[in-house]
């Protein structure tokens, strides 16, 4: 049985290639439209249930792609604009607590996700491999990370969590 937490499996980093490249990129472009599909109608109850047992309702991810990507993004231009900057890493549990993810309905940060999915793409589509090799720092991890490894993280966590709200669908049959 798949491990509900990592229903697309662990991400696991991959060396340069063009063809992964263009598949990674293509999965920050078209994640919105893919988690609007995932989330389509579903109902109120539906959208607070958790895709597991201890995880977060299919609200709370959805409002946490977009603060996860809201920072995927910021960290992808310092990276692109400064050498080796320090990241700003952040207590995502701690921001699914915030009024705006407990009150919000979904489809701002559906909305977000459109148009904050459509700059990162335009920003990083004709970067050069050499470009791909600029690091940031995270400092919690104390660990420096190329643009290409944030390229894939991203890529799998965007496809990892539609996958969790599948998932659930699936398992009760929505």
């Amino acid at each position: 049985m798949t491990d509900p937490r990592y229903p697309i499996g662990k991400y696991t980093p991959q060396p340069y290639a063009e063809e992964l490249k263009n598949k990674w990129l293509l999965d920050i472009h078209f994640l919105p439209e893919e988690l609007e599909r995932a989330v389509i109608n579903l109902d109120e109850a539906q959208l607070h249930t958790p895709y597991r047992a201890g995880g977060w309702t299919v609200h709370e991810v959805v409002h946490h792609l977009a603060d996860s990507h809201m920072n995927a993004y910021c960290r992808f231009k310092l990276g692109l604009t400064e050498n080796k900057p320090v990241i700003k890493p952040y207590l995502e549990n701690e921001w699914t607590n915030l009024n705006d993810v407990k009150t919000l309905p979904i489809n701002i940060s559906l909305t977000l996700l459109h148009a904050l999915h459509q700059r990162w793409y335009v920003c990083i589509k004709e970067l050069m491999e050499q470009e791909w090799m600029r690091e940031v720092y995270h400092p919690e991890r104390a660990i420096s990370i190329s643009l290409w490894s944030l390229l894939g993280m991203y890529a799998w966590h965007g496809k990892h969590h539609v996958a969790h709200i599948t998932a659930l669908r699936e398992k009760n049959n929505w």
